[in-house]
């Protein structure tokens, strides 16, 4: 199925335009840590990284290392090239500040910058220093790596504060990695010596993996227990490593939120048709590397695909499409958790509301053709399967179409396929009064749109509409850690006073509803969601 038209509203999140989103460039910070940096760059925790000894902040039970580079800043004629090696530095490195964000445009999903130089990771892990500095014996926690959404377009590790997971027991990095067209960029004079181009941000994920094999210990976590963790384009992004040979042994077990939206990737003849196209629109008509990496980041931004990005096939990187490699047992064999959420797109009928273009009776059938990229014959079958009169409005059949076509039914496509190889847990998110962090409220509720997972397991702190959870959902909130946390310690989800969460199989298809108070397990996923349908549709 052609995905052009979801792509056209993924163009509107990355747009950011319908909250007239302005955000500087500036690094931004964590909440509650601006006003003690002065303080703790004298008397914060102090750890000794393989590039040089970093010096972080004591809060409370967690401690925090922002800012450490894991690579060299990829400018110049680094500029689409694998990932270097950081630079070694002597002293003390204050890593009490995050670092810059990757170069994109301010949004309301992420927040400007035009610093290339941004391969930065933060880590928390529980707080294992005396008043003096001095370290006591490293406990080795289970580490969790996270990589943040955002279309490929946008995002920045620091929109994420891990510390409630880390309070039970983990340590937890997060990274920053290069988007939108200086990450997935593939031109053919950007080609390596075998031919291969584009990935480079996967290729900075692998780099920040390795940095956590290397270092990690020395901050109390076990290089040996790695779990690797993203929403959307974070979840499309641990699908990636997952079937990486790249990544062969940087991590043991994967959690994929949401990132079930495209399993079959672009040839790397078709990528780098794009480039070229990129090149063009960028004053490249030469078509040369040494005009591409000359290239000012205002043009690049200008000049790339605001709709998203995605991996192209990519011989080193990425071999085959996500889809072949998990039908087939090619990837690497790791426990894993997938799971969606139960109105996805809802998110994104928002902002097509938001940007003056709500769905109507009227067009309804001219959106899902849109949306899905289908011809009218084919969206009218669509319509007469979601009729209006099945929903409340035609924005929530519209956020229905979407949600099972484009992340449900491929979400139990990943499942049906990878249970045959290793352990296997299915979730669905469904708690329909979800608060929404990001867009105002609109005509219809949001219910568990994309992304409302995310703060029943970290802190948002740069939420444009933040809210308190209720009893119920703080219930929740907490069961969902322990799930989380628990997989990353020992490979399953669940713990003692948590529900059980059974394995997905094929047979029985049993996930777990997370919904509050209690989650509970489901056995009619695909029924609900239409999936025999779409897939006799083509899907």
């Amino acid at each position: 199925m052609n995905w052009t038209g979801w792509r056209a509203r993924i163009r509107l999140l990355a747009a950011g335009a319908v909250l007239g989103a302005s955000v500087a460039v500036a690094p931004a910070v964590s909440a509650g840590t601006a006003g003690g940096h002065a303080a703790a760059a004298a008397s914060g925790p102090v750890v000794h990284t393989g590039n040089g000894l970093v010096r972080g902040l004591a809060d409370g039970a967690v401690d925090e290392f922002l800012g450490i580079p894991y690579a060299r800043p990829p400018v110049g004629e680094l500029r689409w090239r694998p990932p270097q090696a950081a630079a070694s530095w002597t002293g003390v490195r204050d890593a009490t500040q995050f670092g810059p964000h990757c170069p994109q445009p301010p949004t309301s999903f992420g927040q400007g910058s035009t610093s290339e130089d941004c391969l930065f990771l933060n880590v928390f892990t529980p707080s294992r220093f005396r008043p003096a500095g001095q370290p006591t014996p490293a406990p080795h926690y289970p580490v969790m790596v996270w990589i943040h959404g955002g279309a490929l377009v946008t995002g920045e590790s620091d929109d994420y504060i891990p510390a409630k997971l880390v309070q039970d027991g983990v340590t937890v990095v997060t990274i920053n990695y290069r988007l939108g067209a200086l990450g997935f960029l593939a031109h053919p004079a950007l080609a390596d010596a075998n031919g291969q181009s584009g990935d480079y941000g996967l290729m900075d994920q692998q780099a920040a993996l390795r940095w956590v094999q290397h270092n990690v210990a020395a901050f109390g976590g076990n290089p040996h227990n790695v779990t690797i963790f993203g929403e959307s384009a974070g979840g499309l992004s641990t699908l990636s490593q997952v079937a990486s040979p790249q990544a062969r042994g940087l991590f043991d077990r994967a959690i994929v939120e949401s990132g079930s939206y495209n399993l079959t990737q672009a040839s790397l003849s078709s990528a780098e048709a794009a480039g070229a196209a990129f090149a063009a629109r960028a004053g490249c008509a030469s078509q040369t590397a040494a005009c591409l990496r000359s290239l000012p980041v205002s043009a690049i931004l200008a000049s790339e695909n605001v709709a998203g990005y995605t991996p192209n096939i990519n011989s080193e990187v990425l071999p085959e499409t996500l889809q072949t490699a998990f039908a087939t047992g090619n990837f690497n064999r790791v426990p894993i958790i997938n799971g969606t959420n139960r109105d996805e797109w809802r998110l994104f009928v928002a902002l097509s509301e938001l940007a003056g273009n709500p769905v109507t009776a009227a067009n309804y059938q001219n959106m899902i053709s849109t949306t899905l990229g289908v011809s009218p014959a084919v969206a009218a079958a669509i319509a007469a399967r979601y009729p209006l009169s099945a929903f409340p409005s035609p924005s929530i059949a519209l956020g229905a179409v979407g949600t099972d076509a484009i992340f449900a039914c491929p979400a139990l496509t990943i499942d049906q396929s990878v249970s045959h190889f290793v352990p296997t847990f299915g979730y669905e998110f469904n708690d329909e009064n979800a608060p929404e962090n990001f867009l105002p409220p609109v005509s219809f509720p949001y219910g568990a749109a994309h992304a409302s997972e995310i703060q029943y397991l970290m802190d948002l702190p740069t939420a444009a509409f933040p809210a308190t959870l209720s009893a119920p959902q703080q219930q929740l909130a907490t069961i969902m850690k322990r799930y989380w946390t628990s997989f990353a310690k020992r490979g399953f989800p669940y713990s003692p006073g948590t529900p059980f969460w059974p394995l997905f199989t094929s047979r029985t298809q049993r996930m777990q509803s997370l919904s509050p108070p209690t989650p509970q397990t489901e056995t009619d996923f695909a029924g609900t969601h239409n999936c025999a349908f779409w897939t006799a549709l083509g899907h």
